[in-house]
């Protein structure tokens, strides 16, 4: 993970930072919780703290409602988004068996194409 993502996926500010910076009651940013839209840390005394993502991704349910999006499609978009996540992570990651494979089949197009034909060789004697 890249630096400034990891500094802003740090869970350091406590709901009434929240608030302030997005503009949102407490109730809305737990309501926002019990939907499964955002998942805070919390800290052995059970307090939510929240990060830089965290309170992005509430500025952004809060655009989805004024633009008139139910709380259903919003979910329904955070859900679709995690598909294409997941998605894009398998494509980049390749098991060891299909490494091995792509490797095998690298090595037998090389070995057939740096090997002189028949032709070039000349007519086998004897």
């Amino acid at each position: 993970m890249k630096e400034k993502e990891f500094r802003r996926s740090l869970a350091v500010f406590p709901i009434g930072s929240v608030m302030t910076l997005t503009d949102l009651s407490a109730r809305q940013i737990r309501y926002y919780e019990e939907q499964g839209l955002i998942l805070p840390e919390r800290t052995k005394g059970n307090r939510r703290l929240y990060s830089l993502n965290d309170m992005d991704r509430l500025l952004e349910i809060k655009d989805f409602l004024a633009d008139g999006l139910t709380m259903a499609a919003i979910k329904s978009h955070y859900a679709q988004e995690r598909v294409l996540s997941s998605r894009q992570t398998r494509k980049k990651s390749l098991s060891d068996a299909d490494l091995r494979h792509i490797l095998h089949d690298d090595l037998l197009r090389q070995g057939r194409f740096n090997q002189p034909s028949q032709a070039l060789r000349g007519p086998r004697l004897g």
